[in-house]
This record gives C-alpha cells, sequence and structure tokens, in this order.
C-alpha cells in the first residue's frame, strides 16, 4: 500500500480540508468465501479468480480507518484499488487499517508542530467524540507525557490513536523509543474503550498482543521480493520481534463496566502502535521515516535527508 495525505488549516491553525489516498492491492486473496485456492490454479479447467472489488467505507479493506476521527470540516477519501500485482497477497491482520492509521498519525503530529502545538494537546483540540478524548486524556497521565520534550536527543515519545474500523473499539497508545541506528521500544503504554468488557483479562491480552504484533510490524517485518518473487523464505530474510525486544507494557481499560455496547479489542492496537512509534522516532531523530518497516538502512536515509535539508513529504 502507498498512502497520501494532505490537509488544510485556517488561520486560527484549525482543521478545514482533509483527504485520505490509498493505492492498494486486493485484501481478499485469502482462500474463503467459495473458494480462492491457489491449489486451484493447477486444475485443467482452474475457476476464475475472484473479481477485484473491494468495499469503500466501514469496515472497509484497504480504505479501513482511513477517515480520520478528527474534527476537519469537510474529509474524503480517494481509493485506488490495485487489481493485479506482481505476486499473490493475502490479508495483514487489520487488512489496511494499520498503514491508514501509521500515515494519519504521522500527519498529525506534523500539522501539531506546524501549529506550534504540543502533539497530544492538538489532537484533544480536535477530537469531537468525547471517549476517543478519554481515551488520549487517559494515556497521557499513564505515560507522564510532557510537553515541549527536546527532540532529536535519540530518545522521545510518540502518540498514535484510533477507532478500529472507525466502529469498533478505541485505542490511544505512547511509545517510547530509544534510536541509535536501530530503534528499540523501551516501553509502552495503552488506553482502551472497548464498551461492555465480559471478560478485562483477556481483552487486556489482546490489547497486549495487538502492541506487540504492532511493534513487529514497525521495525521488522517486511516481505522481500525479487526476480523470482518473494525472498523472504525464513526467519532470517524475514524477521518477527524476538521476546528480548518486547518492552514493557502498561494497559488500561476505560469503564469497562459501563452500560454500553461491547465494541471488540480483537485488532484495536496494532495501527496505533505503529503510528505511535513512528512519531516517537521521529522525535527521536528531528527526521521521519514514512516507510515500513523502521530498520537501520531507513534511520540512516532519514538523518542523511535531514542533514542535507531534503525535506521528505
Amino acid at each position: 500500500m502507498v498512502v497520501t495525505v494532505r490537509a488544510t488549516l485556517d488561520e486560527a491553525q484549525r482543521p478545514i480540508d482533509w483527504t485520505t489516498e490509498i493505492w492498494s492491492g486486493k485484501h481478499g486473496n485469502r482462500p474463503g468465501g467459495g473458494g480462492n485456492l491457489l491449489a486451484a490454479e493447477a486444475l485443467p479447467d482452474p475457476p476464475p479468480p475472484p473479481p477485484a472489488v473491494e468495499a469503500v467505507g466501514p469496515p472497509g479493506a484497504g480504505t479501513r480507518n482511513g477517515e480520520p476521527l478528527y474534527g476537519f470540516v469537510a474529509k474524503r477519501i480517494v481509493h485506488h484499488l490495485v487489481p493485479e500485482t506482481p505476486v499473490r497477497t493475502s490479508s495483514l491482520r487489520g487488512l489496511g487499517a494499520t498503514v491508514n492509521v501509521f500515515a494519519i498519525e504521522a500527519a498529525m503530529d506534523d500539522l501539531a508542530e506546524r501549529a506550534g502545538q504540543d502533539p497530544i494537546a492538538w489532537r484533544l483540540a480536535v477530537l469531537p467524540d468525547p471517549r476517543a478524548r478519554a481515551c488520549v486524556e487517559r494515556v497521557a497521565r499513564m505515560s507522564d507525557w510532557q510537553s515541549g520534550a527536546s527532540i532529536g536527543t535519540g530518545r522521545g515519545r510518540g502518540i498514535g490513536f484510533a477507532r478500529y474500523k472507525n466502529m469498533a473499539g478505541y485505542a490511544a497508545v505512547v511509545a517510547e523509543v530509544e534510536v541509535n541506528e536501530n530503534v528499540r521500544v523501551l516501553n509502552v503504554w495503552c488506553a482502551a474503550d472497548g464498551g461492555l468488557v465480559i471478560n478485562p483479562d483477556g481483552a487486556i491480552n489482546q490489547l497486549e498482543g495487538g502492541i506487540i504484533q504492532g511493534i513487529s510490524w514497525a521495525l521488522k517485518e517486511g516481505v522481500r521480493l525479487d526476480t523470482a518473487g518473494i525472498s523472504s523464505r525464513d526467519w532470517e530474510s524475514y524477521p518477527v520481534l524476538r521476546f528480548t525486544e518486547v518492552p514493557e507494557l502498561f494497559v488500561e481499560l476505560i469503564n469497562p463496566l459501563a452500560d454500553l455496547p461491547p465494541l471488540g479489542l480483537g485488532e484495536a492496537t496494532g495501527g496505533p502502535t505503529v503510528g505511535a512509534i513512528g512519531n516517537a522516532v521521529a522525535r527521536s531523530l528531528g527526521a521521519r521515516i514514512r516507510e515500513l518497516p523502521m530498520t537501520r538502512e531507513r534511520v540512516m536515509a532519514a538523518l542523511l535527508r535531514d542533514q542535507s535539508g531534503v525535506r521528505s513529504d
């Protein structure tokens, strides 16, 4: 996927206009729904491939979480479905939500900087949903967020927020990272609102699992391609987060016994975690990495861009 964000602020630095533009292949190639099996291609008379169609709007697939909850007067999603890709793709957990939230939360931090405001204060100023605001406020208290923290010191914190599918659970995440050529996540705080929670321990387990997987996506995971197709076929060429790299996690549920409909928290933390790490890395380096995963090579490239004065927008 490739995602771009364009946003406009008025003279008072209030949000006016927002566009998320998405280029994405199909997210429906996994087996199921009456077929779509890779082995079927070997039949003498194979069935036709499923049509290259994806729903736009909640819950969506490539467009999932493409619309921010922030209070822009006008918002739109432009979706470019890429029907044929060089290799067959399946479905990342959360489909397009992770990359869309990563892009949106990066843009929100950049807008906060342009407005001369703290990233959390800026979000609270433009979030109309009180439950969303409560999550951001809670995670700020949990992490003892300090506005005005220095940028470019090699260590920093970042915020990421989303409501999964814009219709399920809310999650706000703060990540603390240290960058010395490689990125190391030190601590992660999460505040989540899933409505009525029947099993709080199970819900927290799901949130923690999503955070750990989000860290792995942000720092490690990426399919490698060569002229023959997929070349990442083992755990060296497709690395995942190791037990020794898992940071301290602090997760709290907001009003879990409230008389509210259960919302579901199973995939709520992936996107906010990746967004929070991206923003933390940007504050640590004083330069933003706009591609995933955030490997050593991309850290060094971002630093070189920053030193040369070339900005990657």
